[in-house]
């Protein structure tokens, strides 16, 4: 998928680049499988801003994808479409039964591709199987973190995942941050990388763009007075001199560790920070 660029009649547009949409082969969405997303600007089920800087937006048409596609079954791509609430393309198939289901586009997908889900079949592009029977160093994607569960880890444009290692019951899969993580060989996952793999590239270009994506201004702590921000304040504009970078609640941002201890790191072999050091 190339990047498209604008024609600068306007000062905003000289920067700005957008999505290829030629390899959609369809605009119109199966209407049994789209529901209407309303946002949550940022709020929690009490009103209270958990996430700033949301809201506005254009009204989105949610699709759904099936990511919990097990058993034996097989299938035909029918059409390639775009989905407003993902960056990767989603590709509308249909079930050996009839039955339609979305589900993300890999690279090189088309009308007429072939796929199947099962324990023994083909190991090619597409097809979706548990990790003990991919063989090791497969790219894959939307894998599973416990079996049954549905895809959760790798489903972004152009994102793939490497199945490194494995055993009787467990299964080291290399994640595109770098981070390296035992898995259950039960968990089912997709062979190949996931399309609209440009999509990392593509500049905004404008505000008013950003706003219709649903993001608000976001204002600098040390541009705030100091009863507003723990790094606002200052005379004659000694912003932040001698004073460590925090959050709003006076939380530290830089070089502190904010991880939750709530969750478990007894599946991590390598973090991702390892990875990067490489």
């Amino acid at each position: 998928m190339p990047i498209k660029a604008h024609k600068p009649v306007t000062p905003a547009q000289r920067g700005m680049t957008t999505q290829d949409f030629d390899g959609i082969t369809s605009k119109k969405p199966l209407k049994s499988l789209t529901r209407i997303k309303k946002g949550s600007v940022g709020r929690n089920n009490q009103g209270r801003i958990t996430v700033r800087h949301r809201g506005g937006g254009v009204r989105r048409y949610h699709r759904l994808v099936n990511f919990n596609m097990n058993g034996e079954m097989s299938g035909t791509v029918e059409q390639i479409e775009y989905d407003p609430g993902r960056s990767a393309r989603i590709a509308r198939v249909k079930d050996s039964t009839g039955k339609h289901h979305y589900i993300l586009a890999i690279k090189g997908m088309k009308p007429g591709s072939k796929f199947s889900v099962g324990e023994e079949v083909s190991i090619e592009a597409g097809n979706r199987l548990p990790l003990r029977s991919i063989p090791t160093g497969t790219q894959i994607h939307a894998i599973e973190l416990q079996p049954g569960r549905g895809a959760q880890m790798v489903r972004s444009a152009g994102a793939s995942a490497q199945l490194l290692a494995k055993d009787e019951t467990t299964a080291q899969v290399r994640l595109p941050s770098g981070e390296v993580r035992i898995i259950n060989v039960n968990s089912m996952a997709t062979i190949g990388v996931i399309g609209n793999e440009q999509h990392q590239n593509v500049q905004i270009g404008s505000a008013g763009r950003k706003r219709h994506m649903g993001f608000r201004p976001t204002v600098r702590g040390i541009a705030m007075n100091a009863a507003d921000h723990p790094m606002g304040g200052g005379d004659g504009g000694a912003h932040g001199l001698g004073r460590n970078p925090k959050s709003p609640w006076g939380q530290p941002t830089l070089g502190y560790k904010t991880r939750s201890r709530r969750k478990s790191t007894k599946h991590i072999v390598r973090t991702r920070h390892q990875g990067k050091r490489k």
